[in-house]
């Protein structure tokens, strides 16, 4: 599912819906999200009943034209993997493992 964004009017922010098909999950336990506008803390998705998953987050809008972010997946066997958006709004290299995930705050 691409990002869904929904611009707030009463403030500088957008509120962003983080989901996860089942087919991406890898059959994970619980799935974090990492990002520059938390500073990279984990915010943990919640498991729908359809076997997605999903976080809705406010992201400020005054402050950058957009975040890096990625997911962290733990297994059922203990393993941690990480992953990008299959439908984020573009890729950045990070210097270390690959790419990170981009959201884009331009309307």
């Amino acid at each position: 599912m691409p990002l869904k964004k929904q611009y707030l009017k009463s403030k500088p922010e957008v509120k962003v819906t983080f989901e996860i098909e089942k087919e991406a999950t890898q059959d994970a336990e619980q799935i974090f999200l990492l990002a520059e506008f938390n500073e990279w803390q984990p915010l943990e998705l919640s498991k729908l009943k359809n076997g997605k998953f999903k976080v809705v987050v406010n992201v400020p809008t005054d402050q950058q034209a957009s975040y890096q972010f990625k997911y962290k997946l733990c297994l059922a066997d203990g393993v941690e993997a990480y992953d990008n958006d299959w439908e984020a709004d573009a890729y950045q290299a990070n210097g270390v493992d690959g790419d990170n995930s981009v959201l884009q705050l331009a309307q």
